[in-house]
């Protein structure tokens, strides 16, 4: 697969709580690092995008009394599951990795920000309407494909695919690149979406063939 100068490699939540020791760790999340840093030299653009909950987010468990992590309730905008606390805006667990050396990243996207909406794809929040302005950033930037790596499969990293399908760009998810919490079913589930969508989904070594 030849890798050219209108392709981005999107690099999803690679932080501190997702990863082993973490207050939401995905089962072998800093296993993504080494294949992201593997095929890094492969993109003239990447773009890095960081969880960044307020203390007081909705999608916390603890702000919502009675419910425990994993729970499901019903917000203005549909069904949201909820989480330990996580990527608390400028805490030790909302940090990228140490070992994730990017920095020839272009731009670092912040996610989730906004305390009453929770936010998975990089290209919109929850509502599927409130863009993160990502769209308009790669429009303006003439880049149309998008590769994406990073936590988790089966969430952050799957909804952007299906985003950006929904925007019309072909969406290749690197499954070596990428771990997954499988939620009652999540994985089965986004695969199922990536059928219906036209997602791809390729490996890391694709991309030297």
């Amino acid at each position: 697969m030849q890798i050219d100068t209108h392709d981005v490699l999107l690099v999803i939540d690679v932080q501190n709580d997702f990863c082993p020791g973490g207050a939401l760790a995905v089962p072998g999340g800093d296993e993504v690092i080494a294949p992201i840093l593997r095929i890094a030299p492969e993109f003239e653009h990447i773009v890095l995008t960081q969880d960044w909950h307020p203390a007081n987010h909705t999608s916390f468990a603890t702000s919502h009394t009675g419910k425990k992590p994993f729970d499901s309730v019903e917000l203005g905008y549909g069904a949201q599951t909820l989480w330990p606390p996580h990527c608390v805006q400028g805490s030790a667990g909302a940090e990228f990795h140490p070992a994730l050396h990017l920095p020839q990243a272009e731009l670092v996207l912040r996610k989730g920000f906004r305390p009453q909406i929770d936010s998975y794809s990089a290209f919109f929040e929850n509502d599927r309407t409130t863009p993160t302005g990502l769209a308009g950033y790669l429009h303006e930037r003439g880049l149309s494909r998008i590769f994406l790596a990073g936590l988790a499969y089966d969430y952050c990293v799957g909804y952007s695919a299906l985003d950006a399908r929904r925007l019309g760009l072909p969406a290749f998810v690197l499954r070596d690149a990428c771990r997954a919490i499988d939620l009652k079913g999540s994985v089965a589930a986004i695969e199922s979406e990536f059928n219906r969508a036209g997602v791809s989904v390729a490996d890391t070594a694709d991309l030297f063939a």
